[in-house]
């Protein structure tokens, strides 16, 4: 608003706008008081209800603006619009303010007002943009109408990208009791262009088969990108101005605090795809230079589900996987970095063993997808609930079966072990690069050697290759090249050729459509248990796995090379050797 001094006449509290018009005896002081307090009656601005009211048009006030003040004058009809700067200032303080960015040069920004007395907004302005703004005064008409323009252009080109999809449903949360706060909030942010382009970004990403959102703020654009297959994608661009709106939402139908903008934060919220099929996400807003960056994960409950036929296991390693997972006590471990399919692989073993008879417990940190019928606990350090603390509960609890998201410390595989010693079966995770070098890795935490040969009885280590489209082709690639990625010669007998992407409609361009696993599926042998308790590394023991028949990383992934499932480059990339 404007600055607001006492009418010396009469004491009534004035805008500078009126002040200066009675100053230059453009408004009487009876005037000026009366047109005062109709804008303080009608909580309008005084500007609006001078202009109504017939006592000067929107030309000569800005004429008499500029002058009054020295301000430079501006016909808005001559002015381009396609050079406005309006990702230079936030479209509600446009609004709300009435101003409008012209040019930025340096740290100095033009903008066009037509009251030059609200220095509020130009208060604003300065703090908002962190630069010197230099006034131009437009006609208060031409203002109002440009603003109008420029608000319908926002509001389609976030309606352009977000179409006449969005019409879904978002499972309410019955144990969370919103706080009025938290109403507020919600009701502030059911923008509809907002709500419709959020809805349709989320169908866009379960419809591509993504697995993870970015929406990323940056000083001059916003981008939002998918993980489809492993690879970030740029999905869209939209405007600048929509960041704070739609993080607003993705934190109202997370149930997290819409007004702590400081600290990251963690949050659930489901996604009813239809009536038959719901989607978990898992959201995390991170405090970034421009804005809070936030990342939404896709649980889809239905991957551990499918089988463990659709992982990609070859015939021998899933046999032998089977029969570790069904054997009565033990401890199965799966290795591989972030990523690489591990959570999906462990809750397919556990769907295959949920039986009414068996009691199955996991502790994880979250637990990312939901299965009936398994007791899942997500830890929490901040209350106590840490993994050795699940762990020990789960022991009083008559488990079969258990299951920890990952062995992070000492005391943590020190239970773990000492419950598959005591007749349970254990499954974790740990994050090494292959089979043998987990063995050396629990020693390294300080596991006894004895302990680990008399517990685990499986190692798995995993990567997720690219799968090929259909659309995939035959590739020529030189003997000597096969066999520095390596083949051996046996296997170039000339009976298959190896396959490159091409990329089509149905993979959208890419060439691969989906993921498959490559394993190394290492079962402890009497042999290998002998290395173990002789302090062995992980170099003898890959030579000993190697030797009983044990296929590496690599040598899994170009078994899929020679059956057409994914290309050599995709092997390359993500094994080593």
């Amino acid at each position: 608003m404007a600055a607001v001094q006492p009418n010396p006449a009469t004491g009534t509290p004035m805008s500078g706008l009126a002040r200066a018009l009675m100053q230059a005896g453009r408004l009487t002081p009876p005037q000026a008081d009366a047109l005062q307090k109709k804008a303080q009656a009608e909580k309008s601005h005084f500007i609006d209800v001078l202009l109504g009211s017939g006592a000067i048009n929107a030309r000569d006030l800005a004429a008499f603006c500029s002058d009054t003040f020295a301000y430079p004058l501006l016909d808005l009809a001559a002015l381009n619009i396609e050079v406005l700067p309006p990702k230079a200032i936030d479209i509600k303080l446009m609004l709300t303010q009435r101003v409008i960015p012209l040019s930025k040069r340096g740290n100095k920004m033009s903008v066009a007002l037509s009251d030059p007395t609200n220095s509020q907004a130009l208060d604003q302005i300065k703090f908002q943009a962190e630069s010197t703004v230099e006034p131009v005064i437009v006609p208060h008409d031409a203002l109002l109408k440009l603003l109008e323009s420029l608000t319908k252009s926002s509001e389609q080109s976030i309606a352009d990208l977000a179409g006449d999809e969005g019409d879904i449903q978002f499972a309410e949360d019955d144990s969370a009791t919103p706080s009025q706060a938290q109403t507020d909030a919600a009701a502030d942010v059911e923008d509809a262009p907002i709500v419709r382009f959020l809805n349709k970004m989320l169908m866009d990403a379960v419809n591509m088969g993504a697995s993870d959102l970015h929406f990323e703020p940056y000083e001059k654009f916003y981008r939002i990108r998918f993980r489809v297959d492993g690879m970030l994608v740029e999905h869209a661009q939209p405007p600048t101005s929509i960041k704070d709106k739609l993080v607003s939402r993705i934190k109202v139908l997370s149930k997290l605090d819409i007004s702590e903008k400081r600290v990251p934060q963690d949050g659930r919220m489901r996604l009813i795809v239809s009536p038959t099929k719901t989607i978990d996400l898992r959201v995390s807003t991170l405090p970034t230079l421009f804005g809070e960056k936030t990342v939404m994960r896709i649980l889809d409950a239905t991957q551990a589900q499918m089988g463990i036929d659709s992982l990609g296991y070859d015939p021998d390693q899933k046999e032998i996987l089977m029969d570790a997972i069904v054997r009565p006590y033990g401890m199965v471990l799966v290795t591989g970095p972030t990523g690489s399919g591990k959570t999906v692989s462990l809750y397919t073993c556990l769907n295959i063993l949920n039986k009414p008879g068996i009691n199955i417990s996991t502790a994880e940190d979250p637990a990312e997808i939901n299965l009936p019928g398994i007791n899942q606990v997500n830890v929490n350090d901040k209350a106590g609930l840490t993994f050795p603390v699940a762990l020990k509960s789960f022991l009083r609890q008559d488990p079969d079966i258990i299951m920890v998201g990952e062995i992070r410390d000492l005391e943590t595989a020190d239970i773990a072990i000492k419950a598959a010693q005591t007749g349970h079966m254990v499954f974790s995770t740990l994050h090494t690069n292959d089979a043998p070098s987990t063995l050396t890795r629990l020693m390294n935490m300080g596991v006894a050697p004895f302990n680990i040969a008399s517990s685990v009885i499986l190692i798995t280590a995993q990567r997720l290759a690219r799968r090929l489209c259909t659309c995939k082709k035959p590739v020529d690639i030189s003997h000597d090249l096969l066999l520095k990625a390596g083949f051996k010669e046996p296997d170039l007998d000339g009976t298959w050729k190896p396959y490159g992407p091409v990329g089509c409609e149905r993979c959208n361009g890419t060439g691969y459509k989906g993921r498959v696993g490559i394993y190394q599926i290492m079962p402890i042998t009497p042999a290998i248990e002998a290395l173990i308790l002789a302090n062995g590394n992980s170099m003898q023991i890959a030579a000993q796995s190697e030797a009983e028949g044990v296929k590496s990383l690599r040598q899994s992934g170009l078994v899929k090379v020679k059956n057409g499932l994914t290309s050599l480059e995709e092997v390359l990339g993500c094994t080593n050797e």
